[in-house]
């Protein structure tokens, strides 16, 4: 089984770099390198402002070995997602992929998978009112209409703190709707560098995930282009233990499997 998609990367990193040649070629060049033949630049939509379809037909031009998607990730940032939310809708035709993600909690201020400062929002805190709250989140994000997929799903243990008994009763409600939404979710191997040391997401939501007949996408969160694919052999074996043999690419928010 071979992977060959990376569906999560940030060539602008967290500030806007507005697109050009000299910045996203990189890119294509370090996936080549890896055996991949199929990424999409999510940038945070924060940072659309350094979008730039153009330049990234133009380098589609370049690379026509390489399918290069121009996508974004679309957040719960209480100070940029609502102008974030109308970039996509205005530009919906150009962008091939959106992914949904949840990176605020109840503090507007910072994201709490920063580390390690995010961590302080947990202190003193219930951990199972958390993750509740979190996964509300996440279906909010979803019902938007404007998502294709949701991005390391289970973001909310990045600092290892666990629901105390069975995560069914906290996730199920979000995959059942995630799946009424027909959409896919990322097995991202971002978590093996965070502090939870863990795909996102869980071995028991991807479980859960594929009862339900939910697609995935692979990814790395990479915000280098030496990230692409990071430990890309690792999940390689975690799909292999889960018998997942597809993955979903995108093109004009039009979804196919393909077999690994």
């Amino acid at each position: 089984m071979k992977l060959f998609s990376d569906y999560h990367t940030h060539p602008q990193g967290h500030r806007v770099q507005p697109y050009s040649q000299k910045l996203l070629q990189p890119w294509v060049e370090s996936a080549r390198a890896k055996g991949l033949n199929d990424i999409a630049f999510t940038d945070h939509d924060r940072y659309h402002a350094g979008v730039d379809f153009d330049e990234i037909g133009k380098l589609r031009a370049a690379n026509p070995d390489a399918k290069i998607r121009a996508a974004i990730e679309l957040d719960n940032d209480p100070q940029t997602s609502a102008a974030g939310r109308k970039w996509v809708e205005t530009n919906w035709d150009k962008l091939d992929f959106v992914l949904g993600s949840v990176h605020y909690l109840d503090d507007p201020d910072q994201m709490f998978d920063s580390v390690p400062d995010g961590a302080e929002q947990f202190v003193g805190r219930d951990v199972n009112e958390i993750y509740e709250d979190y996964f509300r989140r996440i279906r909010e994000i979803a019902a938007t209409g404007l998502i294709d997929c949701l991005s390391h799903l289970d973001l909310i243990k990045i600092h290892g703190h666990r629901p105390c008994g069975d995560i069914r009763a906290i996730v199920n409600e979000t995959l059942d709707f995630i799946r009424s939404q027909d959409l896919a979710i990322e097995l991202s191997t971002a978590g093996w560098r965070k502090p939870v040391d863990e795909l996102y997401p869980s071995d028991e939501i991807i479980r859960l995930a594929v009862k339900r007949g939910i697609p995935f996408t692979t990814a790395s969160d990479a915000h280098s282009h030496a990230q692409l694919a990071e430990n890309y052999d690792r999940l390689t074996e975690k799909m292999s233990t889960f018998e997942i043999r597809e993955v979903c690419v995108y093109e004009k928010h039009k979804r196919q499997r393909r077999a690994l």
